[in-house]
């Protein structure tokens, strides 16, 4: 019997195998190895993910996707290089490691690649399929390369000629990522009881890992969102009009990064200024706070990061000569 692939939400997918006794979930673990089926083995991972990863069915939709995406490349690997899921050689891992390095992927990449492979192995392993564990000690080597450096913020000229040409929807999409530093998905779970622009401030309820946190609008968030829900909200001209993919509640009517990319990719094409995703307008909510209140435990709560080293080494950076001020008399 085939699974079918997981066509509704984490915990029923989680039950299609944890239904199962013990035996039988082996006898398909171990069956699907062996073919290098890989849409099995992608529900078998998502589903190990679901039942005892640490964020469980709390786990984020785009986790999930990563895994899913990193799970079916590596069997695809495997099934193209005769790898033995069962019983690996002790150096397959380490050749798969090499073999994405040597194409030209990013050592931060084929980390994320590599984490997918090791689920895919730790369900194996709870499914009584095999015993081993091949990614234990292959290593990847530390890209040394400062995030700041290697995806840099948006500039403050381009984000000007953004704005510029920028209609409501997109100026106030845009103030979100590069002043309030809100991460796409945060953003599109706003709803309208989440903005207080008079308060000028804004909640954050589904921030990364489940936390939440209020963060500061800038004077000019505070006055496109005013303008927006003048437009957009509750009694507003647009809010009822067109179809939505979210609850009437929600701020925004889509709930898709792709969807938000077309909409703001517009207004950069428009102003000739190219679109690079949405985390170089965080990293500039970064670097220029950090420039300004010089605290970068003040900035890491702001950007919502569990760690400040995070803030440090990929999201923000002080000037070269930062310290002349400071140094001037001695």
């Amino acid at each position: 019997m085939t699974l079918v692939p997981y066509q509704g939400d984490a915990l029923a997918h989680t039950r299609t195998w944890t239904t199962l006794h013990d035996e039988e979930l082996r006898r398909r673990a171990v069956k699907a190895a062996g073919e290098k089926d890989t849409a099995t083995l992608v529900s078998l991972t998502l589903a190990y993910l679901t039942q005892k990863g640490g964020s469980g069915v709390l786990t984020s939709p785009r986790t999930v996707e990563a895994y899913a995406l990193g799970t079916r490349q590596f069997v695809e690997y495997a099934a193209a290089n005769a790898v033995n899921l069962l019983r690996p050689g002790r150096h397959d891992a380490q050749h798969y490691i090499n073999h994405m390095l040597a194409a030209g992927r990013k050592p931060a990449g084929v980390q994320l690649k590599v984490a997918a492979a090791s689920c895919l192995y730790r369900a194996l392993r709870w499914a009584g399929a095999t015993d081993v564990d091949p990614f234990r000690d292959a290593s990847v080597p530390k890209d040394r390369t400062p995030g700041i450096v290697k995806r840099p913020p948006y500039s403050e000229d381009d984000l000007q000629d953004v704005l510029e040409k920028a209609n409501t929807h997109e100026k106030f999409l845009l103030f979100l990522i590069a002043h309030a530093g809100l991460r796409i998905s945060e953003a599109l779970a706003l709803t309208w009881d989440d903005l207080d622009e008079q308060g000028r401030r804004l909640h954050v309820r589904s921030g990364k890992g489940r936390k939440a946190r209020v963060v500061a609008m800038s004077t000019s968030l505070a006055r496109a969102a005013r303008q927006y829900r003048q437009q957009y909200g509750p009694g507003g001209p647009h809010h009822l009009g067109g179809r939505r993919a979210t609850p009437p509640e929600h701020v925004f009517r889509y709930g898709s990064t792709f969807t938000a990319r077309y909409h703001l990719s517009k207004a950069f094409q428009a102003a000739g200024v190219t679109f690079r995703g949405f985390h170089p307008g965080r990293k500039y909510a970064g670097t220029r706070l950090i420039q300004q209140i010089k605290d970068f435990g003040r900035v890491a709560a702001h950007l919502g990061h569990e760690s400040v080293d995070t803030t440090r080494k990929g999201y923000a950076q002080l000037a070269a000569d930062d310290l002349k001020g400071d140094l001037a008399g001695w």
